[in-house]
């Protein structure tokens, strides 16, 4: 079973390095970007009875290690 976590900072916090790539990206010619979020991919291969089981547990994963609750989202996705 795999479990993908995708991590992002909060909306309205300032995202430097998304700025930062926005600039690069601009200076190369590409006038057609309005914003630019970066953030984290975590893929986790998982032995694992259920599905459900298996969310909650990257759940408890990302609230205690992978994402920082206090700046960051996260969304899980769950695949047999």
């Amino acid at each position: 079973m795999k479990a993908k976590v995708y991590i992002t900072l909060k909306p309205g916090l300032l995202d430097a390095q998304g700025k930062t790539i926005k600039s690069a990206l601009e200076t190369l010619g590409f006038k057609g970007v309005a914003d630019v979020r970066m953030g984290k991919f975590v893929e986790l291969t998982l032995n694992h009875g259920s599905a459900s089981g298996a969310k909650r547990d990257v759940e408890r994963m990302c609230k205690k290690l992978l994402a920082n609750p206090v700046i960051e989202t996260y969304r899980v996705d769950v695949q047999k």
